[in-house]
């Protein structure tokens, strides 16, 4: 069990930070061949799993995750620190301390120093990291990057989505939902977790970070003096996989229309015409059509943030939704 306590000053100081390379990592375990994705993966799966066999420059990524333990070394995650752009943390990667290189492959595989895969980490750390983030860059460029448009959205509106449910409804409904082995308990969040953790308020600064691949596995990093960073699911995993055909007995479809429907009950929280275009396969046009009627209707509302605009059901959408589809969506979180 992880117990992190966490007062006033340091709930302040939680931030939410996206990663693709976390997600990359994620997305790796999810793709070995003992694992059955659930559906939102089904369509990816079968590309990321070629990659992963038959690429040779993943070799240095093989070698670590075939004697991965339960412990993933910190210097194969660099602390997040909110970027969209995979390079900028695989540059993090190459500069990594080497003599924390050193440390962290001591700590996470101490019955195999003499191992020849362990060697490059203990005699050239600074090679070592530069040939484990060419590996990463390639399996970023077969398996990651056709979808991480669709990925970097899902993630920019999860960030949204709590960030506003944090300013509007308190940490309470922040955590609500996070973490499926966690539990919030004022003034304590407590993770379900293998090893025995105990963290004063203050002692490290809590990072959540969303990923679309938190299926593959949950990260949460033990080993950065300054940092815990928390991964969790984000909303809309979906969009990876192509549109599912609508039921035959759609009775909101049947009143509204296929796509306006579709549109309807992809609105769980706050999204732009881009996301929405992005989750349901359809062009942003036809998107963008499709909330224009629903505004006029008063069924999804509008408001600015910056250069982006932002739909979200309102209180006769969520009623209209649960009285022809039977979801419950009246007291849903916006």
């Amino acid at each position: 069990m992880i117990r992190i306590e966490l007062d006033e000053a340091s709930l302040g100081a939680t931030r939410i930070a996206i990663s693709p390379l976390r997600d990359a990592f994620c997305s790796m375990h999810l793709a070995q061949p003992h694992r059955h994705p659930s559906w939102p993966y089904q369509e990816w799966i079968g590309q990321a799993r070629e990659v992963w066999r038959e690429d040779d420059r993943l070799r240095p990524l093989w070698d670590l995750f075939v004697r991965e333990r339960h412990e993933v070394s910190d210097f194969l995650l660099p602390r997040p620190f909110g970027t969209v752009h995979v390079h900028e943390e695989l540059a993090a990667l190459r500069a990594t301390d080497p003599e924390f290189v050193r440390a962290q492959a001591a700590l996470c595989y101490p019955d195999l120093l003499d191992a020849p895969f362990l060697q490059p980490y203990l005699k050239d750390p600074e090679a070592a990291c530069a040939a484990l983030a060419d590996a990463y860059a390639a399996y970023w460029e077969g398996a990651i990057e056709p979808y991480w448009p669709t990925m970097r959205r899902l993630v920019e509106d999860e960030v949204l989505v709590r960030a506003r449910t944090f300013a509007t409804e308190g940490v309470d409904a922040l955590f609500a939902g996070l973490e499926t082995r966690g539990r919030w308990q004022p003034p304590v969040l407590e993770l379900t977790k293998h090893i025995d953790a105990e963290y004063a308020p203050g002692e490290r600064r809590l990072v959540l970070v969303p990923l679309v691949f938190a299926e593959g596995c949950r990260l949460y990093s033990t080993d950065d003096p300054e940092v815990f960073a928390l991964s969790f699911q984000a909303r809309g995993a979906g969009a990876l996989r192509e549109p599912a055909e609508p039921a035959a007995e759609d009775r909101l479809g049947l009143m509204l229309g296929r796509g306006r429907a579709a549109v309807l009950r992809e609105l769980g929280g706050p999204l732009t015409t881009a996301g929405l275009a992005d989750r349901l396969g359809l062009a942003p046009s036809t998107v963008s059509e499709h909330l224009s009627v629903l505004a006029e209707a008063g069924v999804v509302t509008r408001h600015r943030v910056g250069r982006s605009v932002y739909y979200q059901l309102t209180d006769t959408g969520r009623s209209l939704l649960a009285l022809l589809t039977g979801e419950d969506v009246l007291t849903a979180v916006a």
